[in-house]
């Protein structure tokens, strides 16, 4: 990754400016250069879309309050970061407008700071676009995890906000009626595999890639590994007490380690989570709720069919064959067996999830789609180049 220092060009196309503030965006984007590395899904496909944004000649500027100081910048892939102090919050975000002055600004996830944010912003004329980044985030009344009781004020932002992109149609059917003329899809972004082991190369295990938080459903994981004894399950995720009680990941851990087909790895890199799923026989997902799952658009990126037991957006992974769709634990264990046993079954679904990742979820796509739905018009074609997700891939995980 470069770390570009250069000044605005101050001829480029005003409209085509937008901001984001979100700290865990420059920890992805500063990963490489830091020697450290970032989680969070909704975080990183920030960064993929600031990163494609920028590429396609967009001035994007990402203001945060760790680890630069107020009024530092740095540029990272075109991206500008900028320090915005770490007094007040909402103080911090006003100044920030007011000296940036995007034409836009993205939020992505339900938060009860998006109402005030978009208050402020259009208090200093920027236009605004919240982006779901779980199903429950139109689910208004349920969407917030902290400060649920502060659901108005967030319900305030979404109905004061210029524009709202969600991740699948699902989500849009599900926004309030009134919404939906401002609201349209705009897919997340998957960056192609430059290299895909095949899978007769592959070792005959199965990946899980989450956080040990309750709604992610370790249990059962537990439960089907215990079906599938003589199956190897590699178990990636660090403990988390978001939207989960104390102990829980604690007390799933010790489980893990107790099961001798699963092999649990603990939170490792996504780096090493891309690894291991991109070269395992099949991702499994036994998660209650999700957006558009990123583990899903990287593995399918690598070739890697997906076998879930009940998160399917628009039904990709069975109407286009990416995988299987499970009602219970015991379909989920029959679908792995006959996945895992048949290699011409595993490479016809990973030509299919390729193709589907390449058509439907490359960063050209994505800013196309964006564009339309903030009525941006543009003079020429677009052109996205922001590279590849890494891969030498190799078997042995």
């Amino acid at each position: 990754m470069r770390v570009l220092r250069a000044a605005r060009d101050p001829q480029a196309d005003t409209s085509l400016s937008i901001a984001f503030l979100n700290d865990q965006i420059y920890a992805f984007a500063a990963q490489a250069e830091r020697g450290t590395w970032a989680t969070g899904g909704a975080e990183r496909q920030q960064w993929l879309l600031a990163r494609a944004l920028a590429s396609a000649g967009w001035s994007v500027t990402v203001g945060i309050r760790e680890p630069l100081e107020r009024g530092q910048h740095s540029y990272i892939d075109r991206v500008k970061f900028v320090g915005i102090g770490r007094d007040h919050i909402l103080f911090a975000w006003y100044r920030f407008f007011r000296s940036e002055r995007p034409r836009w600004w993205f939020w992505q996830c339900a938060s009860h700071l998006f109402g005030f944010g978009v208050t402020l912003a259009h208090a200093t004329n920027v236009r605004t676009v919240f982006g779901a980044g779980l199903d429950r985030d139109v689910r208004v009344r349920e969407a917030l995890y902290h400060r649920p009781r502060w659901w108005p004020v967030y319900a305030w932002g979404l109905w004061r906000t210029d524009r709202i992109v969600l991740q699948h149609q699902g989500q849009l059917d599900e926004l309030g009626v009134s919404w939906r003329r401002k609201a349209r899809v705009v897919p997340n972004i998957a960056l192609p595999a430059k290299q895909s082991l095949p899978h007769p190369d592959r070792m005959r295990t199965v990946a899980w890639v989450a956080a040990l938080r309750r709604v992610k459903r370790p249990d059962l994981l537990i439960e089907i590994a215990r079906l599938l004894p003589h199956v190897r399950f590699i178990v990636c995720g660090g403990p988390s007490t978001y939207m989960t009680p104390e102990g829980y990941s604690d007390g799933m851990i010790e489980t893990f380690r107790r099961i001798p087909n699963i092999d649990y790895r603990g939170q490792v890199s996504p780096d090493e989570a891309l690894r291991i799923s991109g070269t395992a026989s099949l991702l499994l997902s036994t998660s209650d709720e999700e957006g558009f799952p990123q583990t899903f658009l990287e593995a399918w990126a690598h070739g890697t069919p997906v076998v879930s037991l009940k998160i399917d957006p628009d039904r990709v992974i069975s109407e286009v064959g990416l995988g299987a769709v499970c009602s219970d634990i015991q379909t989920a264990a029959t679908a792995i067996e006959r996945l895992i046993g048949s290699v011409d079954l595993r490479e016809r679904a990973a030509r299919r999830a390729r193709d589907y990742v390449s058509r439907a979820h490359s960063p050209a796509t994505a800013v196309r789609t964006l564009e339309q739905a903030l009525g941006v018009s543009r003079a020429s074609p677009i052109q996205v180049t922001p590279g590849s997700e890494s891969s030498r891939l190799v078997p042995g995980a």
